[in-house]
């Protein structure tokens, strides 16, 4: 092509794009002096006109401009009638090329003449398309076959269409930035050159062709098989393909569709479950399933026949599974899932919209609609576009005109774009055939037999089970084999296990999966809901307040909270709640049942205890707190110190212990990805109605104990709920900062020194994730957007709206506190300076505003006998609960014959961490599939066990015995 065809080509293209969009900005102004009646009409011939320009500069230019009027004249779903009906005729075939040329190619690419080849050879093309030309002919073995031939020179044309509707799309995101289809294109531009080598398209077809088993049609069609037909690869060089001949009918013609019975409901069905094939469990599909690369054989049971394997992609083991779990997550409204899924496909979004990326992501696997529905689906995307774009608008504070050039993605991977294809494509071939496509029940047995065929790959098949991480001690290898025999009894899903010994990390391990959906390995700095596990922090912020002199473990709470002291509560003290003794263990409990979202409405979940009554006098009896502990001590923390809870969390511990990153209350957005995910042990399930009187627990939690522990995963599974600050039982930790916590309260409050040997380094992730910033034009740089990017970083102040309102929002409120707050994302400080990381890793100083003297960077609690504190003994004996289970916060674990250990605390569904105050030993547990705690009893008696050390008799406990009397043992760090 020469440059003088190069340049009218591209003058061309350029001259009709600009005529296009700019009768469409002048019809923009003119319909606002037109009425009403007038509109629609004008509308429709501006559609009429503009798609006749487009079809026109098709046909002439022919090359890449074929492609885009195929996927145009699909889109029956969206684009107007006017467009369909003309485009439509690209489906058909293009004029024909020359015989001269046919001949020429051929003879040139395969040594031989026609005559030489071919029996016969009909001169009258099938179909002409983009890029090559089919006959029909007959080898000289007498096997009928199609001969596809590339055009001449086709090559340098679709390269300058590539490099001229990139120019195009270029220009439209200047003029118009909301629509930005670079992704798109760039794609286009690495794919398509490869459909110009029939070589590849040879190899495509026989590869799809194995993978959905065109040629070993077996009697009893399993589950995901699929009925469809390919042609066979007889021979092929880069220019020229030979295929089996295959006589089927085509899509558009309506009357031989009829005429042969054919139901095109159960046709498109059928297309539609070979493309999930391909893409959720090939990992391979072709690309362009336009209705001209498809045909219907006129023999019953008249099979789809799939053509043209030119555009194909291969996806990666990873995101094959992100994008069967982004179609789970869609399905399910999971979006903790669907936040992961598109973090792990390499999605980014600029700011945190979960409810929005819910909402196009079910948008986008909507049922496909009839084309005689297109304008009403037009208006309703269009709506749901503006009602998107007003939220952002809101969000970052931006004026009309800033809104309309911010572009809410970040990053868009390239894997997704032809997979965003195929599925337009589909859509619009279901419209075009005039039937309702419902791609969530279609396409689901494929997306979840991917994750489940990952899921199902346990340690005996997988040798990847166990994490790949530096083995620490002799006991840390013994401990591997024996989670392995754990995980080949189905005992275990997810698993974290994190132990110190005299300071140093003697165990490391991360073993299974993130989730029952979610295949991918566990890694040690994974984030599993630990449920009650989170009173031992909460616990230990209390004692942290008492420490710096903010509290008194003997005041009475109404004085530093004065609402509380309403209903009879103005004589409970602080180490009543911890003691599990104020007698408010039912305090909330009707909430699950009222509403289960209301768990996540901080405010009001303060103003209930607040207002609650008492069942018994304070102190009297030991009876679990389960649910109302957290927000008795939160609203005690926050009211005593004057701060938010979370502020009081990371000054306390996260920043000391230099833990950031991996282990909140409340999860902030941007760490969906390493989150573990709840599912439950059925077996324990069924024996839950041997615990349903146990003495020590309230009423409230005994007599609906099965409902919780099923119902439970789920809700703690949900994005609102995780994101919540939920101080009872929300936390989200690795084992390691568990076990480093616990390691930290064991010796004392002396931090043990930060092992180098973690793998990745703990800490190392920011804390509160920041989102990518808009990349600006320099006209745009001003104080507007830098406000923009700096609003995440300010940390809330009681009176400030929170910065998560739209993801947290329950029933409409926009005043609901969620579980975290911004920082600049780096792993140094909160806005105050309250906490900073040094150069070399050390923490250093704590001011709380100039109010206290520098804290010790080796050590968090000042009080000598801050275990007794801890345990309610000694000198705090009379701020105890005598012979209790419970000391100040913490649970008491004793060795069978009485003697004192230590103390920690269980969660429901087996995560612990627990620490031996004696021998300066500390051990975390985190698990995702809930069992009544034996995995984590065995664990921690064969690691005491190989270590000599004392087997806690709550642990101990544990066996295989089925005895009803000695099962009643094992629910007891369950409940804890």
């Amino acid at each position: 092509m020469g440059w003088g065809n190069i340049y009218r080509r591209r003058m061309k293209v350029f001259t009709v794009a600009l005529i296009i969009y700019l009768d469409y900005k002048a019809l923009q102004q003119r319909e606002k002096w037109s009425s009403k009646s007038k509109r629609s009409a004008l509308w429709e011939r501006a559609h009429e006109r503009n798609a006749k320009r487009l079809l026109n500069l098709i046909v002439e230019l022919e090359g890449l401009w074929v492609k885009l009027g195929q996927y145009l004249s699909t889109r029956a779903d969206v684009l107007p009638e006017a467009y369909i009906n003309l485009l439509k005729q690209l489906q058909d075939s293009l004029p024909p090329r020359p015989l001269k040329e046919i001949y020429r190619t051929v003879e040139k690419e395969l040594g031989k003449s026609v005559d030489d080849l071919f029996s016969s050879f009909v001169d009258t093309p099938l179909a002409t398309a983009s890029i090559a030309q089919v006959h029909r002919a007959t080898l000289r073995s007498g096997q009928d076959v199609v001969v596809k031939i590339q055009h001449e020179g086709i090559k340098a044309v679709i390269l300058e269409d590539l490099k001229n509707a990139k120019s195009i799309v270029d220009w439209i995101a200047w003029a118009e930035p909301q629509y930005d289809f670079n992704p798109m294109i760039d794609e286009w531009c690495k794919e398509a050159p490869k459909e110009l080598d029939f070589n590849i398209e040879a190899e495509n077809t026989r590869k799809v062709s194995s993978n959905l088993g065109c040629k070993n049609k077996n009697n009893v069609m399993s589950e995901n098989q699929v009925d469809v037909l390919i042609p066979e690869v007889i021979q092929s060089t880069e220019k020229v393909l030979i295929l089996e001949y295959m006589d089927g009918i085509r899509l558009n013609d309506s009357e031989s569709l009829k005429a042969f019975g054919i139901d095109k409901q159960k046709l498109v069905e059928e297309i539609t479950r070979a493309y999930a094939h391909q893409i959720y469990i090939d990992g391979f599909f072709n690309g362009d399933p336009h209705p001209g690369n498809f045909l219907v054989s006129k023999e019953p049971p008249h099979h789809p026949i799939l053509l043209d394997f030119g555009l194909t992609k291969s996806l990666s083991s990873s995101m094959k599974q992100a994008l069967a779990k982004m179609f789970l997550a869609s399905a399910e409204g999971d979006h903790v899932a669907l936040l992961s899924a598109l973090s792990e496909m390499g999605l980014r979004l600029r700011l945190d919209l979960p409810d929005q990326a819910m909402e196009v992501t079910t948008v986008f696997f909507r049922s496909s609609t009839p084309a005689s529905e297109a304008l009403e689906n037009m208006r309703s995307l269009s709506e749901h576009r503006t009602k998107n774009m007003k939220i952002i608008q809101e969000k970052m504070k931006l004026n009309k005109k800033e809104v309309k050039r911010f572009n809410p993605v970040d990053a868009f991977p390239g894997d997704i774009v032809i997979f965003t294809r195929v599925l337009n494509l589909l859509r619009g071939l279901s419209s075009i055939m005039d039937v309702r496509i419902i791609y969530l029940d279609i396409m689901r047995p494929f997306a979840e037999s991917v994750l489940q065929g990952y899921i199902n790959n346990g340690p005996a098949v997988n040798s990847q089970w166990v994490c790949d991480t530096p083995v620490h001690s002799d006991v840390e290898t013994k401990l591997r084999r024996f989670l392995v025999e754990l995980g080949n009894d189905d005992k275990i899903l997810g698993i974290q296990v994190c132990a110190y010994k005299d300071g140093e990390v003697i165990i490391d391990t991360a073993a299974g999966m993130l989730g029952r959906y979610d295949p991918r390995p566990v890694q040690p700095d994974s984030l599993f809901p630990v449920f009650s596990v989170t009173k031992g922090i909460t616990a230990g912020m209390i004692h942290w307040l008492v420490d710096k002199g903010k509290l008194k473990l003997g005041e009475n709470i109404a004085n530093i909270w004065p609402e509380f002291g309403s209903n009879r509560k103005e004589v409970i003290k602080v180490h009543h709640v911890l003691t599990h003794t104020s007698g408010l263990h039912n305090a909330l409990a009707d909430l699950p049942r009222e509403n289960p979202l209301l768990i996540c409405d901080w405010d009001e979940c303060l103003h209930r205890i607040a207002m609650s009554v008492p069942e018994n006098e304070p102190g009297h009896e030991q009876l679990y707190h389960y649910l109302s502990f957290g927000w008795l001590c939160g609203g005690i923390i926050e009211h005593a110190s004057g701060k938010k809870f979370q502020e009081i969390l990371e000054e306390a511990f996260i920043h000391p212990l230099q833990i950031e990153g991996e282990l909140y209350i409340g999860i902030p957005p941007g760490v969906e990805s390493r989150l573990a995910t709840l599912t439950v042990d059925t077996d324990d399930v069924r024996k839950l109605s041997l615990y349903s009187n146990r003495p020590d627990l309230p009423s409230g939690f005994t007599s609906n104990i099965s409902e919780l522990v099923t119902v439970l995963p789920a809700l703690f599974n949900t994005l609102n709920v995780r994101r919540a600050i939920i101080p009872a039982a929300n936390g989200h930790c690795s084992a390691r900062a568990l076990a480093r916590y616990y390691a930290t309260l064991a010796d004392g409050g002396i931090l043990p020194p930060h092992s180098s040997s973690f793998k990745p380094l703990l800490g190392s992730h920011p804390h509160m994730p920041s989102f990518p910033s808009q990349k600006t034009s320099k006209k745009q740089k001003g104080d507007k957007i830098n406000n923009m990017a700096a609003a995440p970083d300010k940390v809330n102040t009681h009176k400030q709206q929170h910065t998560d309102d739209i993801c947290c929002s329950i029933k409409g409120r926009s005043d609901n506190r969620c579980g975290f707050f911004h920082d600049s994302g780096g792993s140094s400080s909160t806005e105050n300076g309250e906490s900073t990381i040094s150069n070399n890793g050390n923490t250093v100083g704590s001011t709380e505003n100039g109010d206290d003297s520098p804290q010790s960077d080796t050590k968090i609690f000042s009080n000598p006998r801050i275990h007794d504190a801890f345990l309610g003994v000694g000198e705090f004996e009379n701020s105890g609960f005598p012979s209790g289970q419970f000391g100040l916060g913490f649970k008491v674990y004793r060795s069978k014959d009485g003697s004192l250990l230590g103390f920690g605390h269980s969660g429901m569904g087996g995560s612990t961490g627990y620490c031996d105050i004696n021998n300066k030993f500390s051990i975390a547990v985190t698990v995702n599939k809930m069992s009544l705690g034996a995995v984590t009893g065995k664990i921690i008696q064969f690691v005491c066990s190989e270590l000599n050390l004392p087997v806690p008799a709550d642990y101990a406990r544990f066996s295989d015995s089925e005895n009803p009397e000695e099962l009643s043992n094992v629910w007891r760090p369950l409940i804890n």
